[in-house]
């Protein structure tokens, strides 16, 4: 899929990808479909410095990438998961000064 539009495919909470699977009786993967090379980091690798609870939050929404989360403005964020405010500002800083270094 394009970037832009995995998140809607996997829907709030998961909701959609889920009911899709259900339907189908299938494991659905969603997959990038990017022709730029860019540097990324899976969010898994962040688990020493962001709490897994909110890695798995950020999932289920459909980022599993470092890029993934920046390349969504952080009041989306806030709208999509049942995080606040002030965590999705401190992910977002973790997240952007792995990426710059």
């Amino acid at each position: 899929m394009k970037p832009d539009q995995v998140a809607l495919a996997i829907g709030k909470g998961g909701h959609n990808i889920k009911l899709a699977g259900k339907l189908t009786g299938y494991d659905i993967d969603v997959y990038r479909d990017t022709d730029e090379v860019t540097d990324d980091v899976s969010l898994d690798d962040f688990a020493d410095e962001i709490d897994q609870w909110i890695i798995d939050e950020l999932k289920a929404i459909g980022c599993d990438t470092a890029r993934s989360v920046i390349d969504i403005p952080a009041e989306e964020l806030v709208k999509r998961t049942d995080l606040e405010e002030e965590t999705i500002t401190e992910v977002l800083r973790i997240l952007k000064n792995e990426l710059e270094a």
